[in-house]
């Protein structure tokens, strides 16, 4: 069984982080377009078998889940692979930005795969590419440190920039992030689509209407001398 462990970074009351006002007026919280991504894609492998998952955030958004609970969780967990959804800030209201993939500094070559194939599929995607420099990076991140399995950050998108903003407010754009993530843990885990369930439903087959009874009830003998189940129903 594929364990994949799969986090909504920050929870809904962290400092600072949500959309700028100017691009959103509501102020959308990072966590919020954190969870968003992460609750689609769960319901995207409900389609699938062979894995099983943990949220590693509080599915509420209420509560402070820290990143050392979260990461004893996942290490204790066994997951075989580790995503954290994030979004980026640090623009300050200009132009630019774009997705980002961070592993830790040193990593295999499972990671580093895993990463790559998991950026490529979010710009066939959403076409997010943005101007970074160097948008598959390296970092010294807790979560990408402590985990005992390949582990990959994402920042899906800055939020506060011109360009990248109202973008990734839009459900369209979570549902596309969504779903390639989805397809690299079903790609990396070989997961098998389920078998769509077999309807019960019966067809009825009717041989003639008369509107003589004897003559219904001629065909109706012939019927059974030939071995059908037959009756006769009134209209």
């Amino acid at each position: 069984m594929f364990k994949v462990a799969l986090n909504a970074g920050h929870y809904f009351y962290e400092p600072g982080r949500r959309v700028l006002k100017q691009y959103d007026e509501k102020e959308t919280r990072e966590w919020v377009l954190n969870s968003r991504v992460a609750e689609k894609v769960e319901e995207i492998l409900k389609g699938y078998t062979g894995y099983t998952l943990l949220r590693t955030d509080d599915r509420t958004g209420e509560k402070l889940v820290t990143l050392v609970e979260r990461i004893k969780n996942v290490n204790d967990f066994g997951a075989d692979i580790y995503i954290s959804v994030h979004h980026n800030g640090g623009i300050g209201g200009g132009k630019g930005g774009g997705i980002m993939a961070y592993t830790y500094l040193y990593v295999d070559d499972y990671t580093k795969n895993m990463q790559k194939l998991l950026y490529n599929k979010l710009i066939e995607k959403t076409n997010l590419s943005g101007n970074r420099a160097a948008p598959l990076a390296t970092a010294d991140f807790y979560e990408c440190r402590e985990t005992k399995m390949p582990a990959v950050l994402l920042e899906l998108g800055f939020m506060d920039s011109a360009t990248d903003a109202p973008i990734i407010i839009t459900e369209e754009y979570s549902q596309k992030c969504a779903l390639a993530i989805a397809e690299t843990i079903i790609e990396l885990g070989n997961l098998q689509k389920k078998e769509e369930p077999k309807e019960n439903k019966l067809y009825r087959v009717q041989v003639g209407a008369y509107k003589n009874l004897e003559n219904a009830q001629k065909t109706l003998k012939k019927l059974k001398e030939a071995g059908f189940g037959a009756i006769i129903k009134e209209e």
